[in-house]
């Protein structure tokens, strides 16, 4: 006898057919609605802006930037590019290595803003930094204005260089601290003015604007102070007193350098802006004027603003600025010491990174370099 019937044992079932073939098919929905959404959002503009490594420039060479092969080559490039410093009419001796200077880029602005795709690929790079656009480009000027402000601040860097390389090499010329700007309900008000030069603080000669920062702080708030200034080309007296605002000691005057220089230093650089270039193009004039290799031909990069007393200053971008200075083939990094905080944990491999508060501490890893000097006791960025 048959066990089973052959109409029933065998037959292929018919109720839960049709269920899984549902299941199987609103998955499918679901995994391409899934997909659009994923696009469509990866696509969608994001409120930040990317930053980047940049081109790299050698300060010794020419305006073109290192290894960037968007730019003319051979003898085209050799027509085109100009010496990135000259400086005519003196005596200057070859170098050799480099001493590069170092910008960041950027992908987004106002207008055209990366999508999210963009932003999350960024994210996972070590190399990359991610901000809110309004912190890159603050709502309260247009873009075209900062791009502006960021190329007066490359020319003003470039004055500042010239008079800290200067100043280094002992060179004697006209520079004093200028009165731009008199707030209004200031100390300083109805007894600066417009076009001062300020020349003592209590006695003491003033250098540079870091020197006034640091006699008007030292002489304290509510204390009054003897502020010796030239006007009209005769010699003044003016007593304020400097107040506390955002922590700082003031007087209330906005102030800027104003150099006669014996020379002239063409610093040829377009299309770059910012102050942060100030300590290479100090380095790089000083290596001009003055016999044999200022590196010892090593390749160097760094970073830095410098005032006329050679003070370096904080920058923005480092750790982008480290990656870039890598890959343009730098073995030696100088970072300003106030930036250490951002140095630590994020240097590339390959990269030995120098921590420098002058231009004189830069100048001491030259040495080091150029005599095959001690490099461990110069001073580093740390935890």
């Amino acid at each position: 006898m048959a066990l089973f019937r052959e109409d029933s044992a065998f037959a292929e079932p018919q109720g839960p057919a049709p269920v899984v073939r549902r299941s199987v098919t609103v998955g499918w929905v679901l995994l391409a609605i899934g997909v659009v959404l994923v696009l469509i959002l990866g696509l969608t503009p994001a409120p930040y802006v990317i930053e980047m490594p940049g081109p790299v420039f050698n300060t010794l060479a020419s305006d073109q930037p290192v290894g960037d092969s968007g730019k003319a080559t051979g003898a085209e490039q050799t027509e085109k590019a100009v010496p990135l410093i000259s400086i005519p009419g003196q005596k200057t001796y070859p170098t050799s290595g480099s001493l590069d200077m170092l910008t960041v880029a950027s992908v987004g602005r106002p207008g055209a803003l990366p999508s999210w795709m963009q932003v999350v690929g960024a994210w996972f790079e070590p190399s990359k930094a991610v901000i809110p656009v309004d912190v890159a480009y603050p709502p309260s000027s247009t873009v075209k204005e900062q791009d502006a402000e960021n190329t007066a601040l490359m020319l003003n860097s470039q004055k500042d260089a010239v008079a800290a390389a200067l100043n280094q090499l002992g060179t004697t010329f006209p520079q004093a601290v200028s009165v731009k700007q008199v707030l209004k309900g200031t100390p300083a008000s109805g007894r600066l003015e417009v076009g001062d030069e300020i020349v003592t603080v209590n006695g003491t000669k003033v250098g540079g604007v870091a020197s006034l920062r640091s006699l008007v702080a030292k002489s304290g708030a509510g204390r009054t102070a003897e502020i010796g200034v030239l006007r009209h080309g005769k010699s003044k007296t003016v007593e304020v007193t400097p107040v506390t605002r955002d922590g700082s000691v003031v007087l209330g005057v906005g102030v800027g350098m104003d150099y006669t220089f014996p020379f002239e230093v063409r610093i040829q650089l377009d299309k770059v802006g910012g102050p942060s270039a100030g300590m290479m193009f100090a380095l790089g004039i000083i290596d001009k004027l003055t016999p044999g290799t200022l590196n010892g031909g090593k390749s160097v990069a760094g970073t830095g603003t410098i005032d006329n007393e050679g003070n370096v200053g904080p920058i923005g971008g480092i750790r982008q600025k480290m990656f870039a200075a890598r890959d343009a083939g730098a073995d030696y990094f100088l970072a300003p010491a106030s930036d250490c905080g951002d140095v630590v944990g994020h240097v590339p491999d390959g990269l030995r990174v120098f921590s420098v508060k002058t231009l004189g501490d830069s100048l001491d890893v030259m040495k080091a370099l150029r005599t095959s000097g001690d490099l461990d006791k110069l001073p580093r960025c740390h935890a």
